[in-house]
């Protein structure tokens, strides 16, 4: 299999399915940007991390596969394959990750500036490129059928990258920077 097949030459690039459609569709930003996520949580996995977290960012980076793939199929020519396909369970095991790491933090009294560790800060850029693919899938549910699924585990998914830059910040001995007005 050749990687480059010359289909997208002049700006055009197919979904699944066969539509063809401009690179600067908003369906190819949505799924750019779960793709640009997965590749800064790749960055951050090659950081020095606890076993468990570093199984915990592998489940993510599965999971995102699993939403772009969703994100990528034209439904009007194809069905969802069950590969794309989102289930419950991926939003609950967050949830209860994200309370775990929570309940070994300090309560929080103010807004925290991204920063800190190298590890953290990586956490940061996650979160708000997290947040960006939030933006993406949120304006095109507005033109298709969006499983609420995605928009919640996604949502969740910058929740987690905030905690977790907490805690490597607090489990590193570095301090948080807190915003002062």
């Amino acid at each position: 299999m050749k990687i480059y097949t010359k289909n997208g030459d002049k700006g055009q690039t197919r979904l699944i399915g066969g539509t063809n459609v401009p690179k600067n569709d908003a369906r190819i930003e949505a799924y750019g940007t779960v793709d640009e996520l997965n590749s800064f949580i790749g960055l951050l996995a090659s950081h020095s991390l606890k076993k468990e977290t570093a199984a915990f960012l592998e489940k993510i980076q599965h999971n995102l596969f699993v939403i772009g793939s969703y994100l990528a199929t034209d439904t009007k020519k194809t069905t969802h394959s069950g590969d794309s396909i989102l289930l419950p369970e991926v939003i609950s095991e967050m949830e209860m990750e994200i309370d775990r790491i929570q309940s070994c933090l300090p309560e929080l009294r103010s807004f925290v500036l991204p920063g800190g560790s190298p590890e953290a800060s990586v956490c940061h850029v996650c979160r708000t490129v997290c947040r960006r693919a939030e933006r993406r899938i949120v304006e095109i549910s507005e033109q298709y059928s969006v499983d609420y699924l995605v928009i919640i585990y996604v949502n969740r998914l910058s929740d987690y990258f905030f905690v977790l830059s907490r805690e490597l910040n607090i489990g590193g001995n570095v301090k948080e920077i807190l915003w002062k007005k």
